[in-house]
Protein backbone atom coordinates (compact mmCIF):
# COMPACT_ATOMS: atom_id res chain seq x y z
CA UNK A 1 0.00 0.00 0.00
CA UNK A 2 1.31 3.43 -0.91
CA UNK A 3 2.35 5.60 2.03
CA UNK A 4 1.70 8.84 0.15
CA UNK A 5 3.92 11.67 -0.99
CA UNK A 6 5.85 14.11 1.17
CA UNK A 7 4.10 17.45 0.80
CA UNK A 8 6.64 19.64 2.54
CA UNK A 9 10.36 19.65 3.16
CA UNK A 10 11.79 19.67 6.68
CA UNK A 11 13.47 22.85 7.85
CA UNK A 12 16.83 21.19 7.26
CA UNK A 13 15.92 20.24 3.70
CA UNK A 14 14.54 23.70 3.01
CA UNK A 15 17.85 25.16 4.11
CA UNK A 16 19.82 22.86 1.82
CA UNK A 17 17.49 22.84 -1.19
CA UNK A 18 18.50 26.14 -2.72
CA UNK A 19 18.94 26.94 -6.37
CA UNK A 20 22.71 27.27 -5.83
CA UNK A 21 23.06 23.80 -4.34
CA UNK A 22 23.47 21.38 -7.23
CA UNK A 23 24.56 18.36 -5.16
CA UNK A 24 21.75 16.63 -3.32
CA UNK A 25 21.11 13.54 -1.26
CA UNK A 26 19.20 11.02 -3.33
CA UNK A 27 17.36 9.84 -0.23
CA UNK A 28 15.97 13.36 0.24
CA UNK A 29 14.24 13.13 -3.16
CA UNK A 30 12.18 10.09 -2.23
CA UNK A 31 8.42 10.65 -1.93
CA UNK A 32 8.55 13.81 -4.08
CA UNK A 33 5.20 14.32 -5.80
CA UNK A 34 5.30 13.93 -9.58
CA UNK A 35 3.02 16.11 -11.71
CA UNK A 36 2.15 15.53 -15.37
CA UNK A 37 0.98 18.47 -17.46
CA UNK A 38 -2.63 17.60 -16.59
CA UNK A 39 -2.41 16.67 -12.91
CA UNK A 40 -0.80 14.52 -10.23
CA UNK A 41 0.77 11.26 -11.32
CA UNK A 42 2.10 9.84 -8.05
CA UNK A 43 5.19 9.76 -5.83
CA UNK A 44 8.86 8.95 -6.34
CA UNK A 45 9.47 5.48 -4.92
CA UNK A 46 12.88 4.48 -6.27
CA UNK A 47 15.56 5.34 -8.82
CA UNK A 48 17.26 3.29 -11.53
CA UNK A 49 20.99 3.82 -11.87
CA UNK A 50 23.08 3.03 -14.95
CA UNK A 51 25.72 0.61 -13.66
CA UNK A 52 28.19 1.66 -16.36
CA UNK A 53 28.02 5.47 -16.18
CA UNK A 54 26.78 5.83 -12.55
CA UNK A 55 23.94 8.06 -13.68
CA UNK A 56 20.26 8.04 -12.70
CA UNK A 57 18.33 7.12 -15.85
CA UNK A 58 14.81 6.86 -14.42
CA UNK A 59 12.63 7.64 -11.44
CA UNK A 60 10.25 4.89 -10.38
CA UNK A 61 6.87 6.52 -9.71
CA UNK A 62 4.23 4.87 -7.54
CA UNK A 63 0.87 5.95 -8.99
CA UNK A 64 -1.01 4.94 -5.81
CA UNK A 65 -4.73 4.47 -6.42
CA UNK A 66 -4.35 6.00 -9.89
CA UNK A 67 -4.60 3.19 -12.52
CA UNK A 68 -4.49 0.54 -9.84
CA UNK A 69 -1.20 1.56 -8.26
CA UNK A 70 0.96 0.74 -11.26
CA UNK A 71 4.59 1.80 -11.03
CA UNK A 72 5.97 3.63 -14.06
CA UNK A 73 9.39 4.87 -15.17
CA UNK A 74 10.02 8.57 -15.72
CA UNK A 75 13.31 9.75 -17.24
CA UNK A 76 15.03 13.04 -16.33
CA UNK A 77 14.73 13.72 -20.07
CA UNK A 78 11.05 14.47 -19.54
CA UNK A 79 11.52 16.89 -16.61
CA UNK A 80 10.08 20.34 -17.15
CA UNK A 81 10.97 21.72 -13.73
CA UNK A 82 11.76 20.56 -10.19
CA UNK A 83 10.24 22.62 -7.39
CA UNK A 84 12.69 21.84 -4.59
CA UNK A 85 10.87 23.89 -1.94
CA UNK A 86 7.56 22.12 -2.49
CA UNK A 87 9.08 18.72 -3.28
CA UNK A 88 7.49 18.39 -6.72
CA UNK A 89 8.76 17.12 -10.07
CA UNK A 90 6.93 18.68 -13.02
CA UNK A 91 6.96 16.69 -16.27
CA UNK A 92 6.46 17.76 -19.87
CA UNK A 93 4.19 14.75 -20.45
CA UNK A 94 0.50 13.99 -19.97
CA UNK A 95 -0.74 11.31 -17.58
CA UNK A 96 -2.16 9.31 -20.47
CA UNK A 97 1.17 9.31 -22.29
CA UNK A 98 2.99 8.02 -19.22
CA UNK A 99 0.44 5.41 -18.22
CA UNK A 100 0.43 3.93 -21.74
CA UNK A 101 4.22 3.58 -21.77
CA UNK A 102 5.74 0.08 -22.12
CA UNK A 103 5.36 -1.97 -18.96
CA UNK A 104 8.37 -3.18 -17.01
CA UNK A 105 9.04 -5.71 -14.26
CA UNK A 106 10.68 -3.65 -11.54
CA UNK A 107 11.45 -6.55 -9.23
CA UNK A 108 14.55 -7.27 -11.32
CA UNK A 109 17.18 -5.17 -13.15
CA UNK A 110 15.90 -3.28 -16.19
CA UNK A 111 17.48 -4.18 -19.51
CA UNK A 112 18.80 -1.99 -22.29
CA UNK A 113 16.19 -3.67 -24.50
CA UNK A 114 13.41 -2.17 -22.38
CA UNK A 115 15.09 1.24 -22.43
CA UNK A 116 15.17 1.03 -26.21
CA UNK A 117 11.40 0.43 -26.28
CA UNK A 118 10.78 3.24 -23.80
CA UNK A 119 12.91 5.79 -25.65
CA UNK A 120 11.26 4.85 -28.93
CA UNK A 121 7.82 5.28 -27.39
CA UNK A 122 8.63 8.81 -26.19
CA UNK A 123 10.59 9.75 -29.33
CA UNK A 124 13.83 10.49 -27.48
CA UNK A 125 17.32 10.07 -28.82
CA UNK A 126 19.47 7.27 -27.35
CA UNK A 127 22.21 8.08 -24.83
CA UNK A 128 24.36 4.99 -25.28
CA UNK A 129 26.97 4.72 -27.99
CA UNK A 130 28.00 8.37 -27.60
CA UNK A 131 30.83 10.08 -25.69
CA UNK A 132 28.59 12.18 -23.43
CA UNK A 133 26.68 11.08 -20.36
CA UNK A 134 23.42 11.82 -22.18
CA UNK A 135 24.16 11.02 -25.79
CA UNK A 136 26.36 13.68 -27.33
CA UNK A 137 25.90 15.99 -24.33
CA UNK A 138 26.09 16.12 -20.55
CA UNK A 139 22.47 16.98 -19.76
CA UNK A 140 19.31 14.86 -20.22
CA UNK A 141 17.37 17.69 -21.86
CA UNK A 142 19.62 17.32 -24.94
CA UNK A 143 17.84 14.07 -25.83
CA UNK A 144 14.44 15.76 -26.14
CA UNK A 145 15.55 17.47 -29.34
CA UNK A 146 17.84 14.65 -30.48
CA UNK A 147 16.81 12.69 -33.54
CA UNK A 148 15.05 9.48 -32.48
CA UNK A 149 16.72 6.25 -33.54
CA UNK A 150 14.81 4.85 -36.52
CA UNK A 151 17.06 1.99 -37.55
CA UNK A 152 16.63 -1.74 -36.89
CA UNK A 153 16.62 -2.85 -33.25
CA UNK A 154 20.27 -2.96 -32.09
CA UNK A 155 19.62 -6.17 -30.14
CA UNK A 156 19.08 -9.78 -31.19
CA UNK A 157 15.51 -11.07 -31.06
CA UNK A 158 16.65 -13.93 -28.86
CA UNK A 159 19.27 -14.26 -26.19
CA UNK A 160 19.89 -12.81 -22.72
CA UNK A 161 18.89 -9.25 -21.94
CA UNK A 162 21.59 -6.60 -21.73
CA UNK A 163 21.06 -5.49 -18.12
CA UNK A 164 22.31 -2.05 -17.07
CA UNK A 165 19.78 -0.38 -14.78
CA UNK A 166 19.73 -1.24 -11.07
CA UNK A 167 17.39 -0.22 -8.27
CA UNK A 168 18.90 2.27 -5.83
CA UNK A 169 16.79 0.80 -3.03
CA UNK A 170 18.35 -2.58 -3.73
CA UNK A 171 21.89 -1.17 -3.70
CA UNK A 172 21.44 0.58 -0.34
CA UNK A 173 22.98 -1.47 2.48
CA UNK A 174 25.40 -3.18 0.11
CA UNK A 175 28.60 -4.01 1.98
CA UNK A 176 31.62 -1.83 1.18
CA UNK A 177 35.05 -3.46 1.08
CA UNK A 178 38.29 -1.50 1.01
CA UNK A 179 41.68 -2.73 -0.09
CA UNK A 180 42.32 -4.38 3.28
CA UNK A 181 38.93 -5.23 4.75
CA UNK A 182 35.30 -4.25 5.27
CA UNK A 183 34.66 -0.53 5.83
CA UNK A 184 30.87 -0.22 6.12
CA UNK A 185 27.77 -0.19 3.96
CA UNK A 186 26.06 2.00 1.37
CA UNK A 187 23.79 4.50 3.12
CA UNK A 188 22.92 7.02 0.40
CA UNK A 189 24.13 8.72 -2.76
CA UNK A 190 24.91 12.34 -3.63
CA UNK A 191 23.80 13.38 -7.11
CA UNK A 192 24.37 16.31 -9.42
CA UNK A 193 20.83 17.62 -9.94
CA UNK A 194 21.58 18.84 -13.48
CA UNK A 195 23.31 15.82 -15.00
CA UNK A 196 21.86 13.23 -12.58
CA UNK A 197 25.27 11.64 -12.14
CA UNK A 198 26.02 9.90 -8.88
CA UNK A 199 28.86 12.05 -7.57
CA UNK A 200 29.40 10.23 -4.27
CA UNK A 201 28.49 7.09 -2.40
CA UNK A 202 27.69 7.86 1.25
CA UNK A 203 29.35 5.12 3.32
CA UNK A 204 28.11 4.43 6.85
CA UNK A 205 30.91 2.87 8.93
CA UNK A 206 28.73 2.20 12.01
CA UNK A 207 29.25 -1.56 11.83
CA UNK A 208 33.00 -1.05 11.92
CA UNK A 209 34.27 2.37 13.00
CA UNK A 210 32.45 4.83 15.31
CA UNK A 211 29.42 5.33 13.09
CA UNK A 212 30.89 8.05 10.92
CA UNK A 213 29.76 8.72 7.35
CA UNK A 214 32.19 9.45 4.55
CA UNK A 215 31.94 10.19 0.84
CA UNK A 216 33.66 8.18 -1.88
CA UNK A 217 33.16 8.80 -5.63
CA UNK A 218 31.66 5.71 -7.32
CA UNK A 219 34.43 5.89 -9.91
CA UNK A 220 36.76 4.55 -7.21
CA UNK A 221 34.90 1.24 -7.19
CA UNK A 222 37.02 -1.54 -8.63
CA UNK A 223 34.26 -4.13 -8.62
CA UNK A 224 30.58 -4.48 -7.78
CA UNK A 225 29.16 -7.92 -7.06
CA UNK A 226 25.41 -7.81 -7.49
CA UNK A 227 25.13 -11.44 -6.44
CA UNK A 228 27.00 -10.84 -3.17
CA UNK A 229 25.60 -7.37 -2.51
CA UNK A 230 29.11 -5.95 -2.21
CA UNK A 231 31.06 -2.98 -3.54
CA UNK A 232 34.87 -3.00 -3.59
CA UNK A 233 36.61 0.39 -3.53
CA UNK A 234 40.20 1.46 -3.99
CA UNK A 235 40.65 2.92 -0.48
CA UNK A 236 42.15 1.47 2.68
CA UNK A 237 40.59 1.20 6.13
CA UNK A 238 43.14 3.70 7.41
CA UNK A 239 42.16 6.23 4.75
CA UNK A 240 38.47 5.81 5.56
CA UNK A 241 39.12 6.24 9.32
CA UNK A 242 40.83 9.60 8.86
CA UNK A 243 38.73 10.90 5.94
CA UNK A 244 36.59 14.06 6.23
CA UNK A 245 33.32 13.29 8.03
CA UNK A 246 30.06 13.90 6.17
CA UNK A 247 27.18 14.70 8.53
CA UNK A 248 24.62 15.58 5.87
CA UNK A 249 23.62 18.81 7.58
CA UNK A 250 25.76 21.29 5.67
CA UNK A 251 25.58 21.94 1.94
CA UNK A 252 28.21 19.97 0.05
CA UNK A 253 30.52 22.64 -1.30
CA UNK A 254 33.63 22.60 -3.46
CA UNK A 255 35.88 23.04 -0.42
CA UNK A 256 34.67 19.78 1.15
CA UNK A 257 34.99 17.95 -2.15
CA UNK A 258 38.55 19.16 -2.67
CA UNK A 259 39.52 18.14 0.88
CA UNK A 260 38.13 14.68 0.20
CA UNK A 261 40.12 14.23 -3.00
CA UNK A 262 43.27 15.63 -1.36
CA UNK A 263 42.89 13.27 1.60
CA UNK A 264 42.91 10.23 -0.68
CA UNK A 265 45.77 11.59 -2.77
CA UNK A 266 43.56 11.78 -5.86
CA UNK A 267 43.74 14.44 -8.51
CA UNK A 268 40.90 16.94 -8.47
CA UNK A 269 38.17 16.44 -11.12
CA UNK A 270 38.01 20.21 -11.63
CA UNK A 271 40.35 22.00 -14.06
CA UNK A 272 42.94 24.36 -12.67
CA UNK A 273 42.99 27.98 -13.74
CA UNK A 274 43.58 28.12 -17.50
CA UNK A 275 43.24 24.35 -17.88
CA UNK A 276 40.55 22.82 -20.09
CA UNK A 277 39.42 19.25 -19.50
CA UNK A 278 37.05 17.25 -21.65
CA UNK A 279 34.01 16.04 -19.73
CA UNK A 280 33.66 12.28 -19.98
CA UNK A 281 31.21 9.83 -18.46
CA UNK A 282 32.52 8.17 -15.28
CA UNK A 283 33.93 4.67 -15.52
CA UNK A 284 35.04 2.03 -13.08
CA UNK A 285 38.60 2.23 -11.82
CA UNK A 286 39.22 -1.22 -13.29
CA UNK A 287 37.28 -4.22 -14.45
CA UNK A 288 33.62 -4.73 -15.29
CA UNK A 289 30.68 -4.84 -12.94
CA UNK A 290 29.76 -8.38 -12.12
Amino acid sequence: MSRGCDVAASSEEERQNTESNMLRSLRSLERYRVNATDGDLGCVEDFLVDDEAWTIRSLVVDTGSFVGGRRVLVSPISFREIDWSNRRVHLALTKEKIIKSPGVELDKPVSRQHEFQLYGYYGYGLYWGYPGIWGAGAFPSALVAARPYDGPAPFPDEGPDDVHLRSINAVRNYHIHGTNGSIGHVDDFIIDDETWELRYVVIDTSNWWLGKKVLVPPQWATRVSWAEGSVYVNASREQIKSSPVWDGRAALDRSFEERTYEHYGRSSPWPRAGEVRERRPPTLASGPLG
